[in-house]
């Protein structure tokens, strides 16, 4: 079991290297990889600050490269594990008002469905969860910071026990790609038929009208 806590010590972009170092310390090999921690702005891109938008992009892009990057060849070499990586529902479209955020997301699911293609027979799998509005934390605090947060629509807030139940159960399964509860399901489907223009113009409308 680790003995030092590593969250945000030295600054989460020297966590990684960190971790990796005091699991070799502590000689303990890591089967199940998790990659959870993230951060979300809402608000107009130009008006959040510049070092609010570095700090989203190192945690919710870089550390997760890095930690999957450092992690990955041992369990490749072991011939088994499991990587978890959260993305959102965001991950398929683009999100006026949470902009930074959704791209980070559509990263994380780029390169998990990459992985899990390169990975194909290795016995290490990768899998993208994507969730849609869900009640923790974060959410919280959106709703208690920002106007456009308290108007996102209520009929997609899941719980958080079922998004864990069903990225858990995926994970194992050796899943690329699971989005949890039916509506979400059927919103990433919706938008992925449509024409990116039209995507984009609705997701422009819906964000300047929850603004005013």
């Amino acid at each position: 079991m680790l003995r030092r806590p590593l969250l945000r010590q030295e600054g989460e972009e020297k966590a990684p290297a960190r971790l990796v170092d005091q699991l070799a310390d502590e000689n303990l090999a890591v089967d199940v990889l998790v990659n959870n921690a993230g951060l979300m702005e809402v608000g107009d891109f130009a008006k959040i600050g510049l070092d609010e938008h570095e700090r989203l992009v190192q945690l919710n892009v870089a550390v997760l490269t890095s930690l999957t990057r450092r992690l990955l060849p041992a369990m490749i070499e072991r011939g088994h594990g499991r990587i978890l990586n959260l993305a959102s529902t965001s991950s398929f479209q683009p999100v006026p008002s949470m902009a930074l955020y959704a791209a980070s997301k559509a990263f994380v699911l780029s390169l998990s469905e990459a992985l899990s293609e390169e990975l194909w027979g290795t016995g290490v799998t990768v899998t993208a969860l994507c969730p849609g509005i869900t009640k923790t934390d974060m959410y919280d605090r959106a709703q208690g910071e920002h106007p456009v947060a308290r108007k996102l629509p209520g009929l997609l807030l899941s719980e958080v026990q079922d998004v864990a139940r069903e990225g858990y159960e995926a994970c194992v399964a050796g899943r690329a790609v699971v989005v949890p509860g039916l509506p979400n399901r059927l919103l990433a489907s919706a938008v992925q038929l449509y024409p990116r223009w039209l995507v984009r113009g609705v997701g422009g409308l819906v964000g300047r009208r929850s603004t005013k």
